[in-house]
């Protein structure tokens, strides 16, 4: 059953973050690479053998990362290979990865999710949560720290730190050393390179006698700016929480979420669509709250183990019907090529609707029945979920006076194009047909003139006697675009052959004003 559930409206953090009373959790790998290849191939390095990963900087062989094992022996990043192998001849090397280093860490981005939706990345070894308003859900600080460290064990060694503003939680993670009376003592007393700025700053730092924060903090700013730079001043700032500092999310924050915690995990998918069914009830009393609706409804998923699974519906109008968005999810789980597998259970379920739009009240009919378009709608929707977003289709009119951009073929699960098509005259036949071939099909054509209408023309080694025509339709080229003053102009003409069949046939090129010998082409065929 649940044992607890979140839901509500994010808010970006405002700030500054020393008077705003924002928490953050900083968490860091400091061997986040050696951790990744462990753990991914355990075969790789022998057991407690020191190994790094190297790199090329500048065509020399250099250090990008090292295990406990081989910083224990003295090794650290930036020493060339070779200063290493004359120190430890029997250390292990392998070839840095940082793409698939960045990839550990989004995994572990990912797995934080389910503490709060505000987690950003910082740097290629750290992250960071916004656990602001969310400790009271794990029964306090200390039992958030304890659930996060117990959960993300499997990823590597973590440090962790906890303080007001992002980057002083990652300094104190960092580089703290000892444990201090307070967070604003235990900031004070780190070393100048929590500012992580450029090693030279620092090193220039330390020269002139400021070793630590609290040295700087008790100096003022303008001779530390006319000499180390404003970069000093601002990180100094942003440490101290004295500037405006926010916590920027590595995923767009949702308008709406909510969420399901549960005790003991549940496997079955019933009990998932039960859940998603109950989540979109909170979501609709919300939304006819603000008179609003979702087109877009995520769900996601996360298991007892940390693998998470995502499932997304769409739909044309905007809508809040809690048994209309269940079909929905019920449609996209029965369309998955690879069913849902819970492992040992999911412990947590969460929703959310990524923007909200305006909907109006649905216009019934005297009969009672909802309007043909709602009916469309709901149609789409479906299809679109069980076939994919790409597969069903719907054609909009182009700002355009070229025929190939003036029909535009858009995904039918997207929002309708508000402008309409230009209506025919009445009796008259289409001036265009509704399929173009793209691109226009070459035809051989002769004609009486050079620039007089088609005679007869060959189309796919078929000849075709043209009996009636009209025309020209003359199109222009759009003269007022860069690069468009070479584009020839085109002459349409609608033709039918003595079979009764009609063709939309144009001439590519004024003759002797644009071009010598104007090629023909087939751009439709009327039904």
């Amino acid at each position: 059953m649940a044992a607890g559930k979140w839901s509500g409206t994010v808010s970006k953090p405002s700030s500054p973050a020393r008077p705003s009373g924002r928490r953050h959790l900083a968490l860091w790998w400091p061997f986040l690479p050696s951790d990744r290849l462990l753990r991914q191939y355990p075969c790789v390095v022998p057991d407690d053998a020191p190994f790094v990963c190297v790199e090329t900087v500048r065509g020399a062989l250099r250090i990008a990362s090292v295990d406990r094992h081989a910083l224990d022996k003295g090794l650290t990043p930036g020493m060339a290979l070779a200063d290493a192998r004359a120190q430890l001849p029997d250390l292990v090397v392998v070839d840095a990865n940082p793409f698939a280093d960045h990839g550990w860490l989004e995994r572990i981005a990912d797995a934080c999710d389910r503490f709060t939706p505000l987690v950003a990345l910082d740097g290629g070894d750290g992250v960071t949560l916004d656990i602001t308003g969310c400790a009271h859900l794990f029964g306090g600080e200390a039992e958030l720290v304890a659930e996060v460290e117990s959960r993300l064990a499997r990823f590597g060694t973590l440090r962790h730190a906890l303080a007001d503003t992002p980057d002083a939680a990652q300094a104190l993670a960092r580089f703290q050393s000892a444990p201090a009376a307070s967070e604003a003592a235990a900031i004070r007393r780190l070393g100048v390179a929590a500012l992580r700025l450029d090693d030279e700053i620092a090193v220039a730092l330390r020269r002139a006698g400021l070793r630590t924060i609290g040295d700087l903090a008790s100096r003022p700013t303008a001779p530390i700016a006319a000499r180390f730079g404003e970069e000093t001043v601002a990180a100094l700032a942003r440490l101290l929480g004295d500037a405006d500092q926010r916590l920027r999310p590595r995923r767009a924050l949702p308008a709406l979420f909510f969420e399901r915690r549960f005790a003991e995990p549940i496997a079955r998918d019933a009990d998932v669509l039960s859940t998603i069914g109950e989540l979109a009830t909170e979501a609709e009393a919300e939304l006819t709250a603000r008179d609003r609706g979702g087109r877009r409804f995520a769900v996601r998923l996360y298991r007892a183990d940390g693998a998470l699974r995502d499932l997304a519906v769409e739909s044309g109008l905007p809508m809040r019907d809690p048994p209309s968005i269940l079909r929905l999810f019920r449609e996209r789980i029965d369309a998955l090529a690879d069913p849902i597998d819970p492992g040992f259970g999911f412990d947590m379920i969460r929703m959310s609707v990524p923007a909200l739009e305006p909907l109006a009240p649905t216009q019934l009919q005297l009969e009672g029945g909802a309007v043909s378009e709602e009916a469309m709608a709901a149609l789409v929707d479906r299809l679109s979920t069980r076939l994919g977003r790409g597969r069903i289709a719907r054609v909009a009119p182009g700002d355009s006076h070229l025929p190939e951009q003036g029909v535009l073929t858009i995904d039918a699960i997207d929002a309708p194009v508000p402008t309409g098509w230009d209506a025919p005259e009445a009796g008259e036949p289409p001036l265009r047909p509704i399929h173009l071939f793209d691109p226009p099909q070459r035809i051989e054509v002769m004609a009486e003139v050079p620039d007089g209408p088609p005679h007869r023309f060959r189309w796919r080694r078929v000849l075709h006697d043209v009996i009636r025509f009209e025309g020209p339709e003359r199109i222009a080229a759009q003269w007022w675009r860069r690069g468009q003053t070479k584009v020839r102009t085109r002459d349409y003409y609608r033709v039918e052959d003595v079979r009764g069949r009609r063709y939309w046939i144009f001439r590519h090129g004024l003759y002797d004003r644009e071009t010598p010998d104007p090629l023909w082409y087939v751009h439709g065929v009327f039904a």
